[in-house]
């Protein structure tokens, strides 16, 4: 089943700020924390050697530079989701997609590397790997798409033949070549399943109950007909 959405649904959907869920994923580990402070730190200590070179009339814009770099560990995971909502929101066209999950598999990924010095003096890399769910959803339709996220331990319900639900973004208003994908929720587990939660979920959720929720326990030529009926042509 493939249903359009307004422009005021899809906006409420995916949101200009960052929501609760998106700046815990900026947030990220304590590293990023560190990381971030340090670029506070590095920030404050330019702008006071700027004060020291041009004197009292830097000290005004002195002031407000002090504060952006000062809290700079704390705004800027708010910034970056932000920003990648933003390069969603571009997207004219929505539409909420419900289909069933084909397949699910693990892969091993690379996810960064790091060079470290050994006892004979050795350049090493170290590549840092992390184990990851591939999601794989599509529909009678013909729709494929892959989600992956990394692994946790409550994936282990999730099987092939379940409910998906998510938003589909497109350029053409028939919704006919579906250009992006957003995380998928999984009713039956009440999961969510993604790489960064695009999704504003409360809303989310009232969209799917008001096209008829997400039961899996209705029967299959009621669904069928709902997709045949909604489906994009």
């Amino acid at each position: 089943m493939l249903v359009p959405l307004t422009r005021q649904t899809f906006e409420e959907i995916i949101p200009l700020i960052a929501t609760g869920p998106q700046y815990a994923y900026y947030w990220g580990k304590p590293s990023d924390f560190i990381r971030r402070l340090l670029i506070s730190m590095v920030a404050l200590t330019t702008f006071w050697l700027l004060g020291k070179l041009f004197g009292e009339g830097w000290l005004a814009i002195k002031l407000i530079l002090d504060i952006i770099a000062g809290l700079y560990w704390l705004w800027s995971p708010v910034y970056w989701a932000s920003v990648r909502n933003n390069s969603y929101r571009r997207f004219p066209y929505s539409g909420f997609w419900r289909g069933q999950v084909l397949d699910v598999y693990i892969t091993e990924e690379l996810i960064g590397e790091e060079e470290t010095v050994n006892k004979r003096g050795e350049l090493v890399i170290i590549e840092n790997k992390e184990k990851r769910i591939n999601l794989e959803v599509g529909d009678k339709e013909g729709f494929r798409a892959t989600v992956q996220a990394p692994l946790r331990r409550i994936h282990k319900g999730i099987i092939p033949g379940q409910i998906a639900e998510m938003l589909v973004l497109s350029k053409q208003p028939d919704l006919y070549r579906i250009d992006k994908i957003t995380d998928v929720y999984l009713p039956r587990n009440d999961l969510w399943i993604g790489e960064y939660p695009y999704l504003r979920r409360d809303v989310f959720l009232q969209v799917s109950r008001e096209l008829g929720g997400s039961s899996e326990d209705a029967p299959p030529s009621r669904r069928r007909a709902s997709s045949v009926k909604r489906r994009r042509r």
